[in-house]
């Protein structure tokens, strides 16, 4: 075991947390087999709580970890190919691509081989160590469930231009917390990885290594300037290339919504392959039981090719069922106890670990946001899933965009006693971090009627089945949005975040 030198969490670099040590597992494009997931399981059981926890970029999470784990494990998990050869390179953020890369019948590539070869380059150059814990790259297909949209540092979508596939090359660079944002540059295909390489060896060359803290790719274009960036990126790669490359009018992408699950996430669809099925499954707070973890691996190994892929939104798929299979393994997923609807309110519900596992956190997240789900699913019903997010303190670490509802966990101070509450905030894009706050003290109790007869006035007033919350939400100014969803005065009272 390696001691860590960084905050983020690996295999080979366990942080320890309120709750016992956090190891985190980097899943490269988020596919699992059977056998993995079965190994995984089993250290979840021996050594940890006995779950699995999937995190916004498709990694899983083993918490409560007493003891450690030991080195045969770690051996075994790099046999599993789980688990980086170069463990120096472990800390590195985990690759991002669609779950349905592959099987996307609307993709114009799939992006798979190119996570691969980037995952393979990181681990057999021992110098990428160096980079950020935080250094981040996406691929993105042009499917239609996109992660175009997904904070990275880098990321290459595809594109179709006369008849070829190409890949626009977005940059992180700006504010903090905005869209990646257009280049301007095409790169083939085969000139993705040899231009990342490039500009991962760029990045280095300007971070400062003796630095205690590693400065994020973002800061170092915004002090280079991103024309002189990608200037020595590409005349390093290709003397005089760059100069061949448009990059003076910088576009955001056509979407700025980072954080809405995409409906072809879940539930069943079908896949490019005819004849075959992928199975989106949702899973409440991104977590999954060891014995369910286990029987979908059973699921996927009887049914289909045998492996589980994890979503950027924190569920999974189950890939290439038989369509005249395809009941059946719905009905053993619903065994399990899990639900395949889009409109399932933990579809896109996001809490952070909460007290039982951050000292930092004022409440007990997890808990009130299942909570809070069961309450309105029976209350409610939507056509169109709800982002909400429960941050037990102001680091916001679960979700750092802002989402539809967002609920920041505070200690309430009465005469007789202190209670767990949550400011309350709705997005606003015009705003920073949560957006704009609609209640400033609630206590939990009083939380899920609040919410839903919020939730009712969108669903009454909204202008037809089509507009979602974030659009209803930004038709209003923030004192008409007071005056539509403040269902009752609330007491101030003594707070602490």
């Amino acid at each position: 075991m390696l001691t860590a030198s960084t905050a983020c969490p690996g295999l080979f670099y366990n942080i320890p947390a309120q709750d016992g040590i956090l190891s985190r597992m980097r899943i490269p494009g988020g596919i699992l087999n059977s056998e993995q997931c079965q190994f995984i399981a089993n250290i979840a059981d021996n050594c940890g709580g006995g779950y699995v926890d999937v995190t916004n970029r498709a990694n899983l999470q083993i918490r409560e970890i007493k003891t450690g784990i030991n080195i045969e494990i770690l051996q075994r998990l790099q046999e599993l190919g789980l688990g980086s050869a170069t463990p120096t390179v472990d800390h590195i953020r985990n690759i991002m691509t669609s779950p349905t890369a592959g099987i996307d019948p609307q993709e114009l590539i799939d992006t798979l081989p190119l996570v691969k070869a980037w995952d393979e380059y990181i681990t057999t150059h021992s110098h990428l160590a160096g980079l950020s814990a935080k250094f981040s790259v996406g691929f993105d297909g042009g499917g239609k469930v996109s992660v175009q949209n997904c904070v990275n540092d880098i990321t290459f979508a595809a594109v179709s231009e006369n008849g070829n596939v190409y890949f626009q090359l977005y940059l992180n660079f700006g504010e903090k917390g905005k869209a990646p944002k257009n280049t301007g540059i095409l790169l083939k295909p085969d000139e993705c990885l040899p231009a990342l390489a490039v500009l991962a060896d760029v990045y280095l060359d300007h971070i400062g290594v003796t630095s205690q803290r590693k400065r994020r790719l973002r800061e170092v274009i915004n002090d280079l300037g991103v024309e002189n960036y990608l200037r020595l990126a590409f005349q390093t790669l290709v003397p005089n290339y760059f100069s061949q490359l448009p990059i003076t009018n910088y576009q955001l992408p056509a979407q700025i919504d980072m954080i809405t699950v995409p409906a072809d996430s879940i539930g069943i669809h079908p896949q490019k392959q005819a004849g075959l099925f992928y199975i989106g499954v949702v899973l409440p707070l991104g977590r999954l039981e060891t014995r369910q973890m286990s029987h979908l691996a059973d699921l996927a190994a009887k049914y289909g090719n045998g492996n589980l892929r994890l979503t950027p939104w924190q569920n999974l798929l189950v890939t290439d069922i038989p369509q005249k299979q395809v009941a059946e393994v719905e009905t053993e997923i619903a065994r399990l106890g899990l639900n395949i609807s889009s409109t399932n309110f933990k579809t896109s519900l996001v809490a952070c670990s909460g007290k039982r596992g951050c000292a930092a956190s004022a409440t007990e997240t997890k808990d009130h946001a299942l909570e809070l789900a069961d309450y309105l699913e029976n209350h409610i019903t939507l056509e169109h899933p709800i982002n909400i997010h429960f941050s037990g303190c102001v680091k916001s670490c679960a979700q750092h965009q802002q989402a539809d509802i967002t609920l920041l966990g505070v200690r309430i101070q009465s005469e007789n006693e202190t209670m767990e509450g949550y400011q309350l905030y709705i997005g606003d894009g015009n705003l920073q971090k949560f957006g704009y706050q609609l209640y400033e003290y609630v206590t939990f109790a009083e939380l899920p009627n609040i919410i839903a007869k919020m939730l009712c006035v969108y669903k009454n007033q909204r202008l037809n089945l089509n507009e979602s919350f974030k659009e209803f939400v930004y038709r209003y100014d923030t004192s008409q949005l007071q005056r539509l969803f403040t269902v009752k005065s609330i007491p101030k009272l003594k707070s602490h975040v």
